[in-house]
């Protein structure tokens, strides 16, 4: 009878009890003191080496591998990944307690820095490959590792036993590079221990400076060169991509991806989950300033003649602000998000929020608007919008919002940007964190328009400029295994819920009145109607003509865009808006009623300008823009 031939699975894992039998055998003769410690370290790094193999084969392989089918064959193998794990941590202990003095090591490194910092000072726009091939060094296994000089880019304060504190500038000496970046170093005063990749860079910091310097020379050098040279030049080739990628707002998701910060500092740790990235829009908002604020959309264009508006007109018969229809106007509610993970211990989340925008998979076209979420301690991953209370609900907390675009791109949607403000236990350092995006395309692949009904969007880890990136490690993007295993996926996947809605008639009539691109909560529409029609007011009715250029003196007008950023005093308003309307008497209820019926899309205040006498327009303006005024005023004055 022919012998039964074993799967790749069952290969694997009696190489891992192989494996497993080796280290015990291993730790019982380093605790009875059997044989010389150098044979000790040269057994244990054979078996490093022999674990990541094993587990790299390991992560190869597939149910479709197998000669027979396997029942649950998915959990068997996270079960041998994790016993090859637990192993690869006591052989790393082991090391740690096994590896050589340190004299040696740096009378090594004296040699072989030498000749890596003339390498630098001839090489130095290499430096991204040579970080490379340490990592592939590391890969390969501790006994084919290098030793280098390196410098210390921030101070770290070791959390765990076994963790080297260093200080910024500080110059260490690695003795062993590992694959999962952290990596055994010795400092100037002999104490060893672990420290992060990204808390190093190569060399020291005279050689630094000494190729910094080098480095200038070389670039005046070549800005006396001929244009084809100049052409070719590297560092002019980044310089134009920059230029242009400022359009399309690559410069700052460059800088969310390659500096390092305390997010870089916490991933390593793994004090967070691997999907978790710098905020990209909080940066947009530092670094760019008013540019996507609400405040700057909200003022109107000027046309390519410079002497009239683009967007803003008056209706000659009526005096009313002239709608103008957009390619896209939606209203739509944030419901809920879930199975959105939590930062681990040492950060304490201050705030969870979601940041919102029109985005066409290439540039920001639109202010970024945010509101902030709700969450219950038994629930962390479950986050709410919208939360009942008594009096007005605050706008940061109120998730029906609306979108005007007139962008003409065919994916125009909008994105959002789950986020946690965070603060370290540690250090006491605040940051922003972007735990996910999802992107809903406000039309299908025919370019019709999304029909109005809940849509369940999957949120993706990274930034919006990357792709296929989980926000978790532990929750697989593919489905593999049985229909069972693929729902339970997909109840672990996060997802953002959101809610499109068609508006009644006023709302859509109040929409068409304001600026071609603004995203904003619905409650606050009415004010912006307001300001829109007291801008056409000003700039445009009370003119002798359009050729006059003279400065208008509006502290209304200077002072309300401000507020849109400051949402606090937006809901002040907001709450004096609602006290004067229920304070008004009743010939003004009575005018309101006639001035503003079912049909009309503006509140009393705008139409009391072609209505009733001039003394009832002016009771009516004046008794609900009085409180408003008031406080605008003072916020101008401060």
């Amino acid at each position: 009878m022919p012998v039964k031939r074993k799967g790749p699975l069952q290969l694997v894992k009696r190489e891992v009890d192989e494996i497993t039998t080796q280290v015990d055998s291993l730790l019982n003769d380093v605790q009875n003191q059997v044989g010389p410690t150098e044979e000790s370290f040269k057994r244990c790094q054979d078996l490093q080496i022999s674990t990541e193999k094993t587990l790299r084969t390991l992560e190869k392989l597939t149910k479709a591998d197998e000669l027979a089918p396997i029942g649950n064959y998915d959990q068997r193998k996270q079960e041998e990944e994790g016993r090859l794990q637990s192993i690869l941590e006591r052989l790393n202990t082991l090391s740690l307690k096994l590896s050589p003095p340190g004299p040696s090591a740096a009378g090594d490194l004296s040699i072989k820095d030498s000749e890596d910092d003339d390498d630098d000072y001839n090489e130095d726009s290499n430096e991204d490959e040579d970080d490379e091939e340490d990592v592939d060094k590391a890969a390969r296994g501790p006994q084919e590792s290098i030793p280098h000089v390196y410098t210390v880019l921030s101070d770290f304060k070791g959390e765990q036993e076994g963790d080297l504190s260093v200080h910024k500038g500080e110059v260490l000496s690695i003795i062993r590079k590992t694959a999962d970046g952290w990596w055994l170093a010795q400092d100037t005063k002999g104490n060893r221990g672990v420290v992060p990749r990204n808390y190093l860079k190569i060399g020291s910091v005279a050689d630094n400076e000494y190729a910094d310097e080098e480095e200038e020379d070389e670039d005046e050098n070549e800005e006396e060169q001929s244009e084809e040279e100049e052409a070719q030049d590297g560092k002019e080739l980044s310089e134009e991509q920059d230029k242009r990628s400022d359009a399309f707002n690559w410069s700052t998701v460059r800088k969310a991806l390659t500096e390092i910060d305390a997010t870089d500092v916490l991933s390593a740790m793994g004090a967070i989950p691997s999907g978790f990235r710098p905020s990209t829009l909080n940066k947009l908002l530092v670094e760019e300033g008013v540019t996507h604020k609400a405040s700057h959309y909200v003022q109107p264009e000027l046309s390519q003649s410079q002497l009239s508006f683009r967007d803003l007109f008056l209706e000659p018969d009526t005096g009313r602000v002239r709608a103008r229809q957009v390619r896209s106007c939606v209203c739509f509610t944030l419901w809920s998000c879930r199975m959105i993970p939590t930062p681990g211990v040492g950060v304490q989340v201050l705030s969870r929020h979601v940041r919102m925008c029109a985005f066409d998979g290439t540039q920001v076209l639109s202010n970024i608007h945010t509101v902030r979420a709700t969450y219950s301690p038994k629930s962390p991953k479950t986050w709410s919008f919208s939360p009942r209370m008594t009096g007005i609900l605050p706008t940061l907390l109120d998730g029906d919002c609306f979108l005007r675009c007139d962008s003409a791109s065919p994916n125009l949607g909008i994105l959002f940007e789950l986020g946690v403000t965070f603060i370290r236990n540690s250090t006491g350092e605040r940051g922003d964190l972007s735990c996910g995006w999802a992107f809903l395309k406000l039309t299908d692949d025919t370019g019709n328009v999304l029909p109005n009904r809940t849509y369940e969007l999957a949120v993706n880890g990274g930034t919006p400029y990357e792709g296929d990136v989980s926000v978790e490690a532990s929750v697989p993007r593919g489905s593999s295994g049985g229909v069972f295993q693929q729902m339970l996926h997909a109840r672990r996947r996060p997802k953002l819920i959101i809610k499109l809605k068609s508006g009644s008639s006023r709302t859509r009539a109040q929409l068409s009145l304001l600026p071609d691109t603004l995203l904003h909560c619905v409650n606050c529409i009415h004010l912006l109607v307001l300001h829109r029609q007291l801008l056409a007011d000003t700039l445009l009715m009370e003119r002798p003509s359009m050729h006059n250029a003279d400065l208008k003196c509006s502290p209304i007008l200077s002072t309300f865009p401000v507020l849109l950023d400051q949402l606090d005093l937006l809901d002040a308003l907001r709450s004096s808006w609602l006290d004067a309307e229920a304070s008004m008497s009743r010939a003004q209820k009575i005018l309101h009623q006639r001035s503003s019926g079912p049909e009309s899309s503006t509140p009393s205040w705008i139409l009391s300008n072609t209505t009733s006498t001039p003394q009832a327009r002016q009771e009516v303006r004046s008794s609900l823009l009085t409180p408003s005024t008031h406080i605008l005023l003072l916020i101008s004055q401060s």
